[in-house]
């Protein structure tokens, strides 16, 4: 068991790694009630940093899949064909490189590029 200060490192990782790798487990608001667990249950910073940067994730896959599907409503399905795609591309990127930086830098919180933090 690897620690970082008082902070073991391994659960570190799981704790980091399982709030941003929570948007796959479905579309619902189960989803973000793991991060947000994590960020209560935990004492690390790093975890609670990463925890709100998850958080901050599932509000804007939120926000972005209404304006998408507003769009491909107005837009008589036409639009849908193409963004639809690009969005569940984008996110999936996103969520997946945040879990490999949880994995691999455990000691640095990852941020989401081009997201509103309201958290």
């Amino acid at each position: 068991m690897k620690t970082v200060g008082p902070y073991d490192s391994d659960k570190r990782k799981l704790l980091s790694a399982l709030s941003h790798g929570s948007i796959f487990f479905n579309a619902l608001v189960v989803s973000i009630g793991v991060p947000i667990a994590v960020m209560l249950v935990s004492d690390d910073p790093v975890v609670k940093e990463n925890s709100k940067e998850a958080i901050n994730f599932h509000i804007n896959v939120w926000i972005w899949s209404a304006i998408v599907g507003f769009l491909t409503f107005i837009s008589f399905g036409l639009l849908g064909f193409v963004l639809l795609p690009l969005l569940l591309v984008i996110y999936c990127g996103l969520a997946v490189w945040a879990i490999f930086h949880a994995l691999t830098q455990p000691d640095t919180a990852f941020r989401y590029p081009f997201i509103l933090r309201l958290l």
